[in-house]
């Protein structure tokens, strides 16, 4: 016997980091980053230049796994994880079925902006990701999922920021590659 549409499960929806803050974070990272071996030859550092690269390398890997993050949603619970290559030390993902879900609260940053946590009915918060794409999306499944009003909840941050961010860092990736030309130039 086979069951009729409406009583089938919701196909999870998966909602990834957007590509635009991932791009913009790990270019800013590399021009930050890049110029230091370089550098460190150029100015006859103690640190040699090989474990900068080390470095480096350590942290991008590290800075992609935390851009990873993805969140699910189905008919029971929305969660938080990321791909099983990720040690849990490095990023702990989190899961919270619909029904224990008691509130959306927002929280004030340092920086003035707004964030969300869900409260839970036994008073736990997780925070609501923010900078996925589809988050409009995602805000309206919570709403639907839970009955909470989500019609003020907005992104922390808007994609022109990111496209500023991301044009500085193209900026700097000139700078940097004049750096680096003078840095190679003086050591040789």
């Amino acid at each position: 016997m086979t069951q009729s549409s409406a009583e089938l499960p919701d196909e999870p929806d998966i909602f990834r980091i957007s590509p635009l803050i991932r791009i913009t974070l790990l270019s800013l990272y590399a021009a930050l980053t890049t110029p230091l071996p370089f550098l460190s030859e150029a100015t006859k550092s103690p640190i040699p230049a090989n474990w900068l690269w080390v470095g480096i390398g350590a942290g991008a890997i590290v800075l992609f796994a935390a851009l990873s993050e993805r969140v699910i949603t189905d008919d029971r619970e929305i969660q938080v994880t990321y791909p099983k290559w990720v040690p849990k030390f490095v990023r702990q993902g989190w899961q919270l079925p619909w029904a224990d879900v008691k509130a959306l609260k927002p929280r004030s940053t340092g920086q003035g902006g707004l964030v969300y946590y869900f409260v839970s009915h036994q008073g736990q918060g997780y925070l609501l990701p923010m900078r996925v794409a589809g988050f409009a999306r995602l805000v309206r499944t919570v709403q639907a999922k839970t009955g909470i009003d989500t019609t003020d909840v907005k992104p922390l941050s808007q994609p022109w920021m990111y496209l500023i961010l991301l044009t500085f860092t193209l900026i700097l990736f000139a700078i940097d590659a004049w750096t680096i030309w003078t840095a190679t130039t003086l050591a040789s």
